[in-house]
C-alpha cells in the first residue's frame, strides 16, 4: 500500500525520486497528457524503506537494477496540482543513482515505455535546458549544478 492519502484539505504523498546524471544531462520523464517533466520515482509503500522504494521504482519504471550513490535532498513540498484546486503536501527523498552496468545509455537520448496503462517518455535533458522547461520539482533547476555531499533538507511552497 502506497503511503498516500486524501483528506478534505488535500493529499499527502511520501515519495522517492532518482537523480540520474550522465555527461551534464539529467534523466527526466513525462507522461501522455501531462505538460510538465518530472523525475523517475514514486511513492514509498507502507513498511518499506526509502532505499528499497527507490530501487523498486527504478526496476518498475526503467527495468534496470541500479546502485544508490547517496541521498541528496529531503524536500517538503506544498503545491496545488496544475489544472485543479487539489492541494498537496509531499515529502520526497531524492537519491543520486548509479546506472553503471545497466543498458540505460544504449536506449538513446529519448525513449518510451508503458507502465500500468501509462506511456512514460524519458529524455536526457542538458542541465542548462532545465531552466527553460516546465519541470517539477522547481528547485532542481538550480540545485542540479551543486549536488550536496550530505543529505540536505529543503522546503518548497509552489
Amino acid at each position: 500500500m502506497d503511503i498516500s492519502f486524501k483528506t478534505p484539505e488535500g493529499r499527502f504523498n511520501y515519495r522517492v525520486c532518482g537523480i540520474i546524471i550522465h555527461e551534464g544531462k539529467l534523466l527526466v520523464m513525462r507522461d501522455d497528457g501531462i505538460g510538465h517533466y518530472y523525475l523517475p520515482g514514486g511513492r514509498v509503500q507502507l513498511h518499506e524503506t526509502t532505499d528499497a522504494a527507490i530501487l523498486r521504482e527504478m526496476r518498475e519504471e526503467l527495468l534496470i537494477d541500479v546502485r544508490i550513490e547517496r541521498p541528496l535532498w529531503l524536500n517538503q513540498s506544498f503545491f496545488t496540482l496544475d489544472g485543479t484546486t487539489e492541494r498537496f503536501h509531499e515529502v520526497c527523498l531524492y537519491y543520486l543513482i548509479d546506472i553503471t552496468g545497466t543498458d540505460l545509455l544504449s536506449r538513446g537520448e529519448s525513449f518510451s515505455r508503458e507502465e500500468g496503462g501509462h506511456i512514460h517518455t524519458f529524455s536526457w535533458m542538458p542541465f542548462e535546458q532545465l531552466r527553460d522547461e516546465y519541470i517539477y520539482p522547481l528547485f532542481i533547476k538550480e540545485q542540479i549544478f551543486r549536488l550536496p555531499e550530505q543529505l540536505t533538507m529543503m522546503t518548497e511552497f509552489e
